[in-house]
C-alpha cells in the first residue's frame, strides 16, 4: 500500500465517521435548538464543519483524482470513485440550498427534509468506504 493510497484510505474514513455523526447526531440536534437562537447556531456549525470538511474533501478528491492518474483501476476503487460526484451532487442540490434556507431561521420541516437527504450521502460516503477497503485485497 503506498503513502497516497494510505492517506486516500484515511480521509475517506474520517468522511465517513463524520458524516455518521452529522446523521446520527449534528442535524437531529438542529431540531432542539430553541427557534430565537437557531440562527447563531445553525451559522456556527456551517462556519466550523466547513473548517474540518473542506480540507478533507479536497484531500480526498485530489488523492482519488492522482491515483487514477497513476493507474488505480481495481473495479471497486473505479466504483467508489463514481460515488464522488454523486456526494457533491447531492451536496449541492439539497444540502447546500437548505442550509442557506436555514440561515434564515429554524424551520423543522426543512430540517427534516435535511436528515433525510442526508442519507444519500450517508449511504455513498460509506459505501466508498467499504469500496475503497476492498480495493486492498
Amino acid at each position: 500500500m503506498t503513502l497516497l493510497f494510505s492517506i486516500h484510505l484515511a480521509v475517506t474514513w474520517m468522511l465517513v465517521g463524520l458524516i455518521w455523526v452529522v446523521q446520527i447526531l449534528v442535524y437531529p440536534q438542529f431540531l432542539r435548538v430553541a427557534a430565537k437562537e437557531f440562527q447563531d447556531y445553525h451559522f456556527a456549525h456551517c462556519f466550523r464543519i466547513g473548517l474540518i470538511v473542506a480540507p478533507l474533501l479536497f484531500v480526498e478528491l485530489s488523492t482519488a483524482g492522482w491515483l487514477l492518474y497513476e493507474g488505480k483501476q481495481s473495479q471497486p476503487f473505479i466504483i467508489s470513485t463514481g460515488l464522488i460526484p454523486i456526494i457533491w451532487l447531492t451536496t449541492a442540490i439539497f444540502q447546500a440550498p437548505f442550509h442557506t434556507r436555514l440561515m434564515r431561521g429554524f424551520d423543522a420541516p426543512l430540517i427534516r427534509l435535511l436528515i433525510l437527504t442526508n442519507w444519500i450521502r450517508t449511504l455513498a460516503w460509506t459505501a466508498r468506504g467499504i469500496l475503497v477497503s476492498l480495493t486492498l485485497l
